[in-house]
């Protein structure tokens, strides 16, 4: 039950929600996550370590990036399944179509040029 429990708490807060149907269009960084919802980047950090212990996304390093993408599933079962669904809810919320429409103008390099 520990398991059903870690993924519904990440599910709570309206802010990790958004993440993940960000992350359904592309893998992002946090600089983009931070961009994209206008919080604190401990912030993002913090729904991001949250989303990865339940088993909803995963991370991987890339030079100075550490790339957020949906997880496949295989450490949760309870998290594919609600990833599977939230594929197809809530799409019509404006708030989610405001931020998946914006995601392509929010680029890592504009955001945290060099």
């Amino acid at each position: 039950m520990k398991d059903f429990i870690k993924v519904m708490k990440s599910l709570s807060d309206p802010n990790r929600i958004k993440i993940l149907k960000m992350l359904q269009q592309r893998k992002l960084c946090v600089c983009e996550l931070q961009s994209a919802l206008k919080v604190a980047q401990p912030t993002v950090s913090k729904h991001l370590k949250m989303l990865e212990d339940a088993g909803l996304v995963t991370s991987e390093k890339d030079g100075l990036w550490v790339n957020y993408r949906l997880a496949e599933g295989d450490k949760n079962p309870y998290a594919a399944s609600m990833l599977g669904n939230l594929r197809h809810w809530i799409d019509d919320y404006r708030e989610i179509r405001d931020l998946v429409e914006k995601l392509p103008s929010i680029r890592r390099e504009d955001i945290c040029k060099r």
